[in-house]
Order: structure tokens, then C-alpha cells, then sequence
């Protein structure tokens, strides 16, 4: 089910299972609340998977005000939240054509601002982001609810909360799909 990720280094990997909207935002809920200003979380899946819907958990579990609605940034390309516990910019990069229109964004100045960065469709820009947490939502073929959820992390900026990570997502082990 999960790799232990022996090294700091290494890719860690752990797999989930969502059974509804209230488990993917309950699986964005612990990744909010172990969130540390400067991370980068890139959300991946097709159409419809539900990458909006875990920006919106993720939102919600960091203490982003109501009056904030949180929505997938399509054709704005960006959203700023600044109510909650860390300032979380909210990007969608589906409609850029090249890698190099990402650092026109600025993501990456943001995130060396302090804000939590969360990437839709960033799985496509993930080089140039550098250490990036990556959450892959995938719908299950016999629920229209129901999805896999894989979390990889690349690079160290995960490495010292991994194995919390790991304790605080076992109710969403991969084993219950």
C-alpha cells in the first residue's frame, strides 16, 4: 500500500481511497492541516475528477472564510485566499500552451512569499516547480463517487511530516476501494 520512503530523497507514495466528496475533503483536510508556508501541492486527474473539489477541502480545513469562494481558476488562472491560517494561491494551469507561461504566473515567487500553492493540472508544469507534493485523484470505474487518490511527494519539502502524513490517512487506506 505505501512505501516507507527510507530516504529524504526518495519518491514517497501513498494511495487512498475517497468514497465521496466528504472523504476527499477530509484526505485535503490532514494534507491542510500539516500544510507549512511555501509548499507547493500540485492536484492532477482528468476532467472531473476532482481536483476543484480537494482545492475546496483544502481551503475549507485551512480556515478560508466562507465569504472566499474557493472555485476552480480556469480561465482567471489564479485565486488568493488570505483569510485562513496560510495564505493559499489557488492556480489552474490547463489553458496555458507553454511550460514557460507558468513563471509569467509567478508561482513559484509566490510560494517563496510564504503561500501554500495549490497547481490543478500542475502535474503537466511539475519540473519546474521543484519539490512538490502531488495528489492524483482518479475516478473508480464502478462509482461515480468514488476515487483513487495517489500522493507522491518529490524532493524533501515533505520529508519530515511523511510519516504523520501516513498515520493521520490511514481510515482512506487504498485496500477499502
Amino acid at each position: 500500500m505505501r512505501n516507507k520512503c527510507p530516504h529524504a530523497s526518495a519518491v514517497c507514495v501513498i494511495a487512498l481511497c475517497s468514497r465521496s466528496v466528504h472523504d476527499t475533503h477530509a484526505i485535503a483536510g490532514v494534507l491542510a492541516g500539516l500544510a507549512r508556508p511555501s509548499d507547493v501541492i500540485i492536484l492532477a486527474g482528468d476532467m472531473g475528477a476532482g481536483k476543484t473539489a480537494f482545492a475546496v477541502g483544502f481551503a475549507q480545513h485551512l480556515g478560508v472564510s466562507d465569504d472566499e469562494m474557493v472555485a476552480s481558476p480556469t480561465f482567471t488562472l489564479v485565486h488568493t485566499h488570505d483569510s485562513g491560517r496560510l495564505p493559499l494561491l489557488h492556480a489552474d494551469v490547463y489553458r496555458l500552451n507553454h511550460v514557460g507561461e507558468v513563471s509569467d504566473l509567478g508561482l513559484l515567487e509566490q510560494a517563496d512569499m510564504g503561500r501554500v500553492v495549490l497547481v490543478e493540472w500542475g502535474n503537466v508544469v511539475a519540473d519546474v516547480l521543484g519539490d512538490v507534493l502531488t495528489v492524483e485523484l482518479m475516478p473508480l470505474d464502478d462509482d461515480e463517487n468514488g476515487r483513487n487518490v495517489l500522493i507522491t511527494s518529490t524532493g524533501q519539502a515533505w520529508a519530515t511530516r511523511w510519516k504523520q502524513l501516513e498515520r493521520e490517512l490511514t481510515a482512506w487506506d487504498e485496500l477499502a476501494c
